[in-house]
């Protein structure tokens, strides 16, 4: 379920034993990003996609400034959802006329300065046309736009559906074509459209079907639209596993139908350009998260690992952000990974709440205080989107490797 090198009786980072890069992090907890296997991910991803299909990076799934300024080179753009990260995708020096910006509340402030950057807007409402076209007037200067469109079917098997049935997200398929006419009345860019139905899928079939159902629907929405259709952004949801049960996805099917679907509308817009936004699926595999054990306890014959981390900086794999049942991440001691004795334990942070577990009663290499748990598959939504200010803790560290 990893890709770092578990040979070793301690796990390596970009090459480096992991005791000695804590040393060199100079405090634990940390996060630790091996840029190697970022790179080798796109690499992959690229031997996949058709020529001509752009990748964009989700800057949501990491926004750690070092690793967007590294990824910029290696993508075709980065997707934005707030000013904060159009700052971030500018600053790495990502062309603006490669960021796409969505997310279904963007204040006037942040319409502005999109409009003034000269990104792509993904808009995903009338109340967003309308400001924007004040804003374009106001700044003389065109508004790009793209409709997002939530779709009328869902993507099966998704972490969360982002798309179909009543959604925040988008703008309903049926409302799209009265939006597009009113669109060539108000004197915007019109240049496409973006469909994001869902994320962290590990069914490539299920996937596949999704990517062409969306180019049937941007293809039949196409004729409304006022200008002709020049990029279409068909989201991502790309999955990684998590758990033991998780099969890693399939990506022939993706391939296939992406072919597919870059043919189909290449035929009716041959000037239209395909791209694909994916955050987890490029970082997820290459982060760990590090903590130290501070205390080994046993209460009524169950063994406690209490550390210095938990879920105020890593709620994901403490369960609480969006699992319904609770499952466990991969963790290893990552310092004694070949060690003989073993015990199932549960590791759990210091903060006052009976959340606050990172590993269930699983088997593990028998711990001791000053031992380095590791979180892997921790590359995407960790320390930005967990709660690091709850119970006074100090911040974690981030570091590319």
């Amino acid at each position: 379920m990893d890709l770092f090198d578990l040979g070793h009786d301690e796990l390596r980072v970009g090459g480096l034993p992991l005791s000695l890069l804590a040393e060199r992090v100079g405090q634990t907890p940390f996060y630790a990003y091996d840029r190697a296997l970022i790179a080798a991910r796109i690499a992959a991803v690229r031997q996949v996609l058709p020529h001509g299909v752009l990748l964009h990076y989700a800057v949501k799934a990491n926004p750690m400034a070092a690793l967007v300024g590294y990824m910029c080179p290696l993508v075709d753009g980065m997707d934005v959802a707030s000013a904060g990260e159009l700052k971030l995708a500018l600053d790495a020096g990502t062309d603006p006329q490669c960021i796409g910006f969505a997310g279904p509340g963007k204040r006037d402030a942040e319409l502005r300065q999109a409009v003034a950057a000269g990104v792509l807007l993904h808009v995903e409402s009338e109340r967003e046309l309308s400001a924007l076209r004040s804003i374009a007037q106001a700044l003389v200067r065109p508004a790009r736009v793209a409709l997002r469109i939530n779709p009328d079917f869902e993507l099966r098997g998704a972490g969360m559906h982002m798309g179909g049935g009543a959604k925040p997200f988008g703008i309903d398929a049926e409302q799209v074509p009265a939006m597009l006419r009113a669109m060539a009345q108000e004197g915007l860019v019109f240049e496409g459209f973006h469909i994001y139905p869902g994320s962290q899928n590990l069914r490539g079939n299920v996937i596949a079907e999704s990517l062409q159902r969306s180019v049937d629907l941007v293809l039949r929405l196409a004729q409304h639209a006022p200008a002709p259709l020049r990029y279409v952004n068909l989201g991502g949801g790309w999955g990684i596993p998590y758990t033991v049960g998780d099969k890693r996805l399939d990506l022939a099917p993706v391939a296939e139908a992406l072919a597919q679907a870059q043919a189909a509308l290449t035929h009716d817009w041959p000037a239209a350009r395909l791209a694909l936004e994916l955050g987890r699926y490029l970082v997820g595999e290459a982060g760990i998260y590090v903590a130290r054990v501070l205390d080994r306890k046993v209460s009524r014959g169950q063994v406690f690992l209490v550390t210095d981390g938990g879920m105020h900086q890593h709620l994901a794999a403490s369960g609480n952000f969006g699992q319904v049942i609770r499952r466990n991440y991969p963790v290893v001691i990552g310092n004694r990974l070949q060690a003989v004795e073993r015990e199932p334990a549960t590791v759990v942070g210091p903060l006052c709440t009976p959340l606050d577990v990172l590993a269930e009663r699983m088997d593990l290499a028998a711990a001791r205080p000053g031992d380095l748990v590791v979180v892997l598959q921790s590359g995407a939504y960790g320390a930005s989107a967990s709660p690091q200010a709850f119970l006074g803790h100090p911040p974690c560290v981030e570091v590319l490797v």
